[in-house]
């Protein structure tokens, strides 16, 4: 294997010097190099959830993105050591709740150690199409059927068609980035 050295002289716009890195997947330095660089790519914060055995359960993703238009269809990343992966392994189902500003608290119930009962018992929620839980308070909800899964790494992808979205007011989401909550506007 040779040495590749990319020189790609261009200017940014505060005139910082870019550094580039290449690493191993497997080098400790390049996890933590991986996880500060995407530390810094925002994203919404939204409550995953669904109804397996009629008990519902639910966590807390950043990893959450369109894929397509045509069929409307999300992709929803979890990490098959979380406690809540053998429920959502067994789901047909799931809602994606985009949380509003002002939700930090929601957010961090759902992220926590406690049980799910304890976490739904925190929220007012319904049901629509799928039966998975659909947050009241949520700016957007997506009602999902898992149409296929994969798994990459420590995670599992499920790729989920919507086959509904609700909406309220909300004029302002919030989002995770650089390791702390924001409003976007």
């Amino acid at each position: 294997m040779s040495n590749l050295a990319i020189n790609i002289p261009f200017a940014l716009a505060n005139e910082n010097e870019l550094s580039f890195t290449p690493f191993a997947d497997t080098d400790d330095k390049g996890v933590k190099l991986y996880r500060d660089g995407m530390s810094g790519l925002g994203a919404s914060v939204n409550v995953i959830t669904t109804m397996v055995d009629g008990k519902p359960a639910g966590f807390t993703a950043t990893a959450v993105t369109s894929v397509t238009d045509a069929p409307p269809t999300l992709l929803v990343c979890l990490n098959r050591s979380s406690s809540v992966f053998s429920v959502f392994d067994k789901a047909e189902y799931l809602c994606v709740n985009t949380l509003a500003a002002g939700q930090e608290t929601v957010s961090g119930v759902f992220a926590s150690k406690l049980n799910q009962a304890e976490r739904f018992d925190s929220v007012e929620w319904q049901q629509f199409v799928t039966g998975s839980p659909a947050l009241n308070a949520a700016s957007t909800v997506f009602d999902c059927r898992i149409s296929s899964r994969t798994s990459v790494g420590t995670h599992d992808v499920f790729f989920c068609e919507v086959l509904g979205v609700g909406q309220t007011e909300q004029a302002s989401n919030l989002v995770y980035f650089n390791r702390k909550y924001h409003s976007l506007v």
